[in-house]
């Protein structure tokens, strides 16, 4: 069977990698998907906001999403192309991260179930879609031996666990109560 390839019409052809082996198109089609997810989740904030006109946290989140929206196309094309995501792009994460833990380190004490009022669901996928494009970080670095820079795992891992935490900050200002959940595996 012969291997499928793009056709010569240009308006056929949704991505010009779309049709190479390697895992690295699959890797720019999550982050892709990663950014349209923070728009939407930067939009549903909006909505969540006018609800809640005097919450500086959700305030500080849109500023936080509006920043990292472009950084996650930027994450998209540090490999394929120029490394675009700096150690000053990690650090100002981190500092957002740190500082939202502590507004919410008295809402969760254990693994919960997701769950909650909207941009909620949106970032938790948000912060699936970080997952595997790590995942997909690995894959290419280690079996397609295409270079990985450091940076971009672990900006990747603290976006995981930045939209994780922005989902609990959000139900902290709602006033939503998350259901701990108690594994029968482990």
């Amino acid at each position: 069977m012969k291997k499928l390839r793009p056709k010569s019409n240009i308006d056929e052809l949704c991505y010009p990698f779309m049709y190479e082996e390697s895992s690295l198109c699959d890797y720019e089609i999550e982050t892709d998907q990663l950014t349209r997810m923070v728009a939407w989740a930067i939009d549903e904030l909006s909505i969540l906001k006018l609800e809640y006109p005097n919450s500086k946290d959700l305030e500080n989140l849109g500023q936080e999403l509006d920043w990292l929206l472009p950084l996650c196309y930027h994450l998209n094309g540090s490999i394929r192309g120029k490394l675009a995501i700096t150690e000053n792009d990690h650090q100002q994460l981190l500092d957002h991260y740190r500082n939202m833990k502590i507004v919410v380190e008295d809402a969760i004490s254990s693994f919960v179930l997701p769950g909650g009022k909207s941009p909620v669901g949106i970032l938790n996928q948000c912060s699936s879609i970080s997952k595997k494009a790590i995942r997909l970080m690995v894959i290419i670095h280690n079996n397609e031996n295409k270079e990985v820079a450091d940076i971009l795992p672990k900006f990747a891992n603290l976006l995981c666990n930045y939209f994780f935490t922005a989902t609990i900050l959000i139900n902290k200002v709602t006033g939503f109560k998350e259901t701990p959940f108690i594994s029968k595996s482990y």
